[in-house]
């Protein structure tokens, strides 16, 4: 297994309010996220590490060898400590009132893979080369594009694009969507990504980099760079995990 992760604060934001993270437990079991934080005087940026953080320390504390059951139950038990930590973090800490992330991750183990996700940070799967989105967005302008109101393409620029109707932070009771990955077996990489870069850089584009022949970290380093140069209008975050060989299938 080949991975990389990399963020970067982009052309317009003055400091970074992302994290993200990629870690392997002793049973050769893989975690990957992403956190995009939100509030003022720098609160996202606490946010997005309460939630990366307190995942890092508990995947290796407590995930090992589950059953596909029982993680997602892991990962539901993650979420609900997370958004009780931020609650905590603003009674104690006023001046973060308001404050919150997004959370998309990746379980890979030998028997499944699994994807959870509150907001609009997003996970997608590489199968034949083909980058297929596996998330949903927690956002307006989904929501709007759901029910029919406007056009993919309107959303794009909708006024209320950045506006989320699930973060954590939000609401005191709240869950991941889960997404389970039937044929994993065909799965060849694994990507997420804050919104500073799915707002940038369309699915095609994005393919088109990762199916390069450069090295991983120069293939990651180039979506932060053509991001940034079509305007880095906000913080960019990407994780991103392949099989080794070339044309080969993600398998421990």
């Amino acid at each position: 297994m080949k991975s990389f992760y990399l963020t970067d604060t982009g052309k317009v934001r003055e400091h970074n309010e992302d994290s993200v993270i990629i870690l392997k437990n002793s049973e050769d079991e893989y975690i990957l996220a992403v956190a995009d934080g939100m509030g003022g005087h720098r609160a996202g940026e606490v946010a997005s590490s309460i939630a990366i953080s307190y995942l890092a320390k508990h995947f290796g504390e407590t995930f090992h060898g589950l059953s596909k059951d029982d993680a997602i139950l892991w990962i539901n038990d993650m979420v609900s400590e997370i958004n009780t930590l931020i609650f905590k973090h603003e009674e104690s800490h006023p001046e973060s009132v308001g404050m919150g992330t997004t959370l998309v991750l990746a379980i890979y183990t030998k028997d499944y893979l699994l994807f959870g996700n509150i907001g609009d940070s997003s996970g997608f799967v590489i199968k034949d080369r083909k980058l297929h989105k596996v998330t949903v967005d927690h956002s307006l302008v989904n929501l709007l594009v759901e029910a029919g109101e406007i056009t993919e393409e309107e959303a794009k620029d909708h006024p209320r694009k950045n506006v989320l109707m699930r973060a954590l932070g939000s609401s005191p009771e709240i869950e991941a969507d889960i997404f389970d990955v039937i044929e994993k077996d065909n799965v060849t990489g694994i990507l997420l990504a804050s919104d500073g870069l799915t707002n940038m850089l369309d699915s095609s584009k994005i393919e088109d980099v990762l199916n390069s022949k450069e090295e991983i970290e120069e293939r990651i380093v180039s979506l932060i760079e053509k991001a940034n140069n079509l305007g880095g209008t906000d913080n960019i975050s990407i994780a991103y995990m392949e099989k080794e060989e070339e044309g080969g299938k993600i398998d421990n």
